[in-house]
């Protein structure tokens, strides 16, 4: 929502861009079958169709709106959504415009009880969240998108049927200069909390609705407070009320905050009542005065639902469309952003003969598996921030009370910030090999540590598979190179990325101190087999060569 008298895109400090409408040759009676499409030009479904790019798949992104989505919504990027970026070739802007912070504090009764720090060190290109509004999010992907051969963006045009057969999908899409039917051979749906593709096979999320209702304002402010996520319970000024303050970029900031029990919700959305309350807000829990300005504000309800299988036949869930996440430690978009990369390197290696169909089976699992190890995290951030009972807000501010003086029990407070998720359990992960005592375990992502100045090792991971292989001199065993040679005769997309602890006459890179061996838990010999998503597949303290295919088979869905 926006002040009176300002449209819907009437911004502050973002300039809406206009996306017109192009007329497409199924218009005019072509017969065109896509190899996949999205529905939704969101931030999840815009990356999804990077992902498809980067592999070499072309897709065609269908989106009802003329413009990118209204008002800032989701703003925390994680560390790992921004290795996702750079994989796509699009962190730059991200990184430029965004503001990143690593910490937060907790107030109680206007008293700080709780600082957190979240790691970060100079072995990481990025810091672990950058704050920055999802219209630039968006923008930014599109842009990207728009630069693409494999990307078509079909603006006002929406999907109003979805209807698949063994062989493909068919969708009705309505524009502003008729109706006509898009057949795909894969559909990812996108499209958010409310999907006309999932409604349009009966689907339903399943989970937990909570009680507390929250507040989502936008308000410019030149404040010098430096990027922290700030979280307040029982201020003098709004003693009932749980709030939350982000700075953003352009100097706006968003305030998060909880409505009591017996207000009427429809009232607290007037801008009169959201005039009141920032005032106050901005006056007397953050000492700022009143030289303010609304910018948007919206009406927010936490939920933890998610569908029971993410793939449906030959559509894929995405983001909000798979599953309803709370706000609280910024998991819902990092979560979405994960979804996108996951099924699109999978759907891509299907589509390319270089894995079967089965590997799409190994979506639901992953993904499912890390929306419900947000559920069990956010859902307690939730009935900490927002009590559903008499009992939970007793012992909440219990806890709170203890931590006024005695720092065991500021703990409690810990917001429990999104964290990638392992695929442990995943059927594309080998168990782990119990010789190692440190380094990434096989599902979870590659740890992106710096090699040199300005160069990490992420910037050297290719489109496929990679084996991070570490010796003591800068070459390859005789059989290891014997069976890459075999593997990629075959076809199969395998990088060699190679620590070295001195150079050789193979091209390696120079781990001179060992500090990365160590990181790794790793020896001369040791091997880490890492996915196109970068979640290693399986590790080993001595690499045999023989088991190298293996790995592959299972990591590929058995083939």
């Amino acid at each position: 929502m926006r002040p009176a008298g300002r449209a819907e895109t009437d911004s502050l400090y973002f300039d809406y861009p206009h996306f017109p409408f192009v007329r497409p040759p199924e218009l005019d009676g072509r017969a065109v079958r896509h190899r996949v499409a999205i529905v939704g030009a969101g931030p999840v479904g815009v990356t999804a169709a990077l992902e498809l790019a980067r592999h070499g798949i072309a897709s065609v992104v269908l989106d009802d709106k003329a413009t990118v989505n209204d008002g800032s919504r989701a703003i925390c990027l994680s560390r790992h959504s921004l290795e996702i970026l750079q994989q796509l070739g699009v962190e730059a802007p991200f990184v430029a415009k965004g503001l990143g912070w690593t910490r937060g504090r907790t107030y109680f009764r206007d008293r700080e009880i709780f600082r957190f720090e979240m790691p970060h060190s100079e072995q990481e290109r990025f810091l672990p969240m950058i704050n920055l509004q999802q219209q630039y999010i968006e923008k930014f992907l599109i842009d990207k998108a728009a630069e693409s051969e494999l990307v078509e963006l079909r603006w006002q045009s929406a999907v109003t049927g979805v209807s698949q057969d063994a062989s493909g999908v068919s969708l009705k899409v309505t524009t502003p200069e008729g109706d006509y039917r898009l057949a795909c051979d894969y559909l990812l749906a996108a499209d958010g909390a409310r999907s006309v593709v999932r409604k349009a096979f009966g689907l339903a999320l399943h989970g937990e609705a909570y009680e507390g209702r929250y507040v989502i304002a936008d308000i410019r402010l030149r404040s010098d407070f430096p990027t922290e996520r700030r979280a307040f319970f029982h201020s003098h000024a709004l003693p009932d009320t749980t709030l939350l303050v982000h700075r953003q970029p352009d100097d706006i900031w968003r305030i998060d905050y909880q409505l009591g029990p017996e207000e009427d919700p429809d009232q607290a959305v007037e801008e009169a009542s959201i005039r009141d309350r920032v005032s106050l807000i901005v006056r007397e829990v953050l000492g700022e005065g009143d030289a303010w300005e609304l910018e948007w504000w919206s009406l927010y309800k936490a939920y933890t639902l998610a569908l029971d299988d993410y793939r449906h036949g030959r559509v894929l869930f995405i983001g909000d469309s798979a599953h309803l996440v709370p706000i609280f430690g910024v998991r819902g978009l990092n979560n979405g952003l994960a979804d996108a990369a996951n099924a699109g390197w999978k759907l891509a290696w299907v589509l390319q003969g270089r894995a079967p169909e089965g590997l799409l089976d190994s979506y639901s699992p992953e993904r499912r598996g890390a929306t419900l190890d947000v559920f069990a995290n956010a859902g307690k951030s939730t009935r900490f921030m927002t009590p559903p009972s008499r009992g939970y807000r007793l012992m909440r501010d219990a806890a709170l009370t203890l931590a006024l003086a005695n720092d065991y029990a500021s703990g409690f407070a810990d917001p429990r910030q999104v964290t990638p998720y392992t695929y442990a359990e995943s059927p594309l992960t080998l168990g782990d090999d119990p010789a190692f005592e440190a380094g990434p375990v096989p599902g979870a992502p590659l740890i992106n540590r710096r090699l040199a100045e300005g160069d990490y090792l992420l910037d050297h991971l290719g489109h496929g598979f990679t084996l991070l292989y570490f010796s003591e001199a800068g070459e390859l065993p005789a059989a290891l190179e014997d069976r890459l040679a075999t593997l990629r005769a075959r076809g199969v997309a395998l990088d060699v990325l190679h620590l070295a602890r001195s150079a050789g006459a193979r091209e390696a890179r120079v781990d001179a101190e060992g500090e990365h061996l160590a990181a790794y838990g790793a020896i001369p010999g040791s091997a880490y087999l890492v996915r196109p998503d970068r979640h290693v597949a399986a590790r080993w303290q001595r690499l045999d060569p023989a088991a190298l295919e293996a790995a592959l088979i299972t990591a590929l869905g058995g083939r």
